[in-house]
């Protein structure tokens, strides 16, 4: 009775989580009330199970295991998320954007998207996405080709997250929890990732007028601010090192961030001693807090959910009704179009333990993949899509009309061509 009430919990905090804008309460409170309740409940249950002398020991010892591997993600975005911040305040970004040129909307369309690829395989997919749709907003005039801009920058922000350990909470998760290394998962899913984002491209392609747009005379502005290279470069390459950082001195991964946020923040006191707008404590102002807290939120409910053994329960039954790991994985995908991918990946990880499924198994590999690009088949699936759904003004009936398919194939076809590199690599 006690797992009913935990599962009404979860669906109707996510219900709500979806109806944010309706009921004008925001996702991160309503994701934080979700945590505690479900493991009030998760107390009641161990008390009614093991007599109120050990049921608080029990909890506590439950929480404080999963609290250990959530605290490390946590540190780890705040970090990352510091990084991107001060890139963005010396404005670095523009580094990248300046090397745009084409005048070719079909050109310039794959020009962003590939930038978008391979950017958010280093920063986070949300980042990257409020990043390049700023960019298109400036470039595209036409309201509807400026909608197929932003889509795709979805597209091409989720699929270059999920290639690369650091691109993407859902393999950062992956990554630290100890399921996938670094080269493997580069390895196998580049590939994927890159068709999954080259079917949709090709088929827009077809469909887009052949125009010319003029770059505005803003974006031709070489101006800079001091040190913007330095701090783009150092920035980047911090979250590069982490990787590295980790194989040479098996240390978390969240110390690899710390360190280069450590080293980022000496600088930028030594190099802006009067411009305090460009220093850390301005740049922690602009965080979105209300981020992390809303993954902390959704991660405490998840490991509630696995304490109570709801997802073994749930694995059990795809176990037994779709059997195929395989299928299991792709299934996995089409569900992140509706629900995030952070708590899918969570609970996956409840599902499937390590002992069973061991670092770059077929399974974590594929489910890297699988829930990463699957979150783009509708907007809600991603938190790039839904920033970009309100920076743009994309209706989820338009998306799901224009974009939808395209997504659908692009993403199916990265997972039969995993499948066939899978197989040629083992």
């Amino acid at each position: 009775m006690i797992d009913v009430f935990i599962i009404v919990i979860f669906c109707l905090g996510y219900f709500a989580i979806t109806l944010e804008q309706k009921i004008g309460v925001n996702k991160t409170a309503i994701a934080l009330l979700m945590a505690v309740f479900c493991w009030v409940f998760i107390a009641i249950k161990k008390c009614y199970a093991c007599g109120i002398n050990h049921y608080i020991d029990m909890t506590l010892q439950s929480l404080n295991e999963h609290l250990h591997e959530i605290s490390q993600v946590v540190i780890f975005l705040l970090g990352a998320m510091t990084i991107v911040a001060l890139i963005e305040v010396h404005d670095g970004f523009k580094i990248i954007t300046d090397f745009i040129r084409t005048k070719d909307k079909r050109n310039l369309l794959w020009v962003i998207s590939l930038i978008t690829f391979f950017l958010s395989s280093v920063l986070d997919n949300l980042t990257t996405a409020i990043v390049m749709v700023s960019l298109v907003h400036r470039l595209i005039t036409d309201k509807n080709d400026r909608m197929i801009f932003a889509s795709m920058v979805i597209i091409a922000a989720n699929a270059g997250g999920a290639w690369t350990p650091i691109g993407d909470v859902t393999t950062t998760m992956l990554w630290i929890g100890g399921r996938v290394t670094t080269g493997k998962i580069m390895e196998l899913l580049f590939i994927p990732s890159l068709i999954s984002l080259i079917v949709p491209l090709i088929y827009f392609s077809f469909f887009m007028k052949k125009e010319l747009v003029s770059i505005p005379s803003q974006l031709k502005d070489t101006s800079q601010v001091y040190g913007a290279k330095t701090i783009f470069f150092l920035g980047v390459g911090s979250l590069i090192f982490v990787p590295i950082f980790r194989a040479v001195t098996n240390l978390p991964p969240f110390m690899g961030i710390i360190l280069g946020l450590g080293i980022m923040w000496t600088l930028t006191d030594l190099i802006h001693q009067k411009r305090e707008s460009l220093r850390v404590p301005y740049v922690l102002t602009k965080i979105d807090f209300s981020s992390v807290l809303f993954f902390l939120g959704i991660l405490l409910t998840i490991a509630a959910i696995e304490t109570a053994g709801i997802l073994k329960s749930l694995a059990s039954w795809m176990d037994t009704y779709l059997g195929n790991k395989d299928l299991i994985a792709t299934f996995m995908g089409l569900i992140s179009s509706i629900i995030d991918n952070v708590p899918l990946t969570a609970a996956t990880m409840g599902m499937y333990n390590s002992n069973s499924y061991p670092v770059d198994s077929k399974l974590w590999e594929m489910i890297a993949y699988s829930v990463g690009t699957g979150g783009s088949i509708l907007i809600i699936g991603s938190a790039a899509g839904v920033v970009v759904m309100g920076m743009e003004k994309i209706s989820f009936t338009w998306y799901l009309k224009k974009i939808s398919l395209p997504a659908l194939i692009g993403y199916l076809a990265g997972i039969f061509s995993f499948l066939v590199i899978y197989r040629i690599a083992s």
